[in-house]
């Protein structure tokens, strides 16, 4: 069956894969981007008639309103994420992350369905040994965090919504982002050799970006069965600390070097591991392994450079 689809910030990180995705199965889709980034991510979009795409804010209530009227599903990638963006514009990240989200929920008729990506770093810090689950309390510590718990109860409270707890995403993808964790320690291995690592014991969990993508195709093919419930999305034999992260990426490139700083913090406090089998019980498997994501990476990089402003 096919849907006519929403997806806020579809020109992102996220969305420039599942977007692909959503045309390829058939579906008609609307992305609702401001392209903040300059990205050109949905260029192969372009020459699909079920594509449309409309440059404007997630924040607009009218834009909302019109885009969402006709829409079975509405998917609402749109937000600043990270602590140093989030630190950086606080209003921007409460009023895209958490706003939004309250305007849309109020725009959509009962029937309508939306699925939320929202973080696990609502957990905060967890305790030792203990997996989170869905229903471990929520203690985020971070302004992105805390507006992600905030927008996933205005989603769970309407009802006929699921919440996505995504772990820390890695692997490429046509808008990149070089700041997520194992994107960014690979892209210093590959680059620089040698990464200094602050508070090395800290863990949390990982997903590889496609198989986000998977688990949204997922939630739309299982709606009904998963409907009004979050739902941890990781893969559970990567629940890691950063300097297992590290030796991990050490085994594809041994001539990296990494070591723990005695001195300074990490301003990201996350530690935690996190339990997915609420939706492997489901019938959701990640597809895609750390070490596939890191020997990805290590071939992107090969290809692009963030170092435009250097002299070499």
């Amino acid at each position: 069956m096919t849907y006519k689809i929403l997806v806020t910030g579809g020109a992102g990180y996220l969305g420039s894969i599942l977007v692909p995705e959503l045309l390829k199965l058939g579906h008609k889709v609307t992305v609702l981007d401001n392209f903040m980034f300059g990205q050109n991510s949905l260029l192969e979009c372009c020459s699909n008639p079920n594509f449309e795409v409309v440059r404007g804010d997630c924040r607009n209530e009218n834009t909302i309103k019109q885009l969402a009227k006709d829409k079975d599903y509405v998917i609402p990638l749109a937000a600043l994420v990270g602590v140093p963006l989030c630190n950086r514009d606080e209003i921007g990240t409460i009023t895209t992350n958490r706003d939004a989200i309250g305007t849309l929920v109020k725009q959509l008729s009962p029937e309508q369905r939306i699925i939320m990506p929202v973080t696990n770093s609502g957990y905060g810090v967890g305790q030792k040994g203990i997996y989170c689950t869905e229903e471990t309390p929520l203690n985020p510590i971070s302004t992105y965090g805390k507006t992600k718990v905030e927008a996933e109860k205005f989603v769970l409270d309407r009802g006929n919504g699921i919440s996505l707890r995504l772990a820390t995403v890695f692997g490429m993808a046509p808008r990149m982002r070089i700041d997520l964790l194992v994107n960014d320690f690979t892209y210093r291995a590959v680059k620089d050799r040698f990464i200094v690592i602050f508070e090395g014991h800290f863990k949390r969990n990982y997903i590889h970006v496609r198989d986000v993508t998977n688990a949204f195709i997922h939630s739309i093919n299982n709606f009904d069965k998963m409907k009004n419930e979050p739902y941890n999305v990781g893969l559970s034999e990567a629940n890691l600390s950063k300097l297992e992260l590290c030796a991990r990426i050490q085994e594809h490139l041994p001539e990296f070097v990494y070591l723990e700083s005695e001195v300074g913090k990490d301003p990201d406090k996350r530690d935690y591991i996190v339990s997915n089998e609420k939706i492997e019980k489901t019938g959701f498997k990640p597809q895609n392994t750390l070490d596939m994501g890191i020997k990805e990476l290590i071939k992107g990089y090969t290809i692009i450079n963030n170092s435009k402003f250097s002299n070499v």
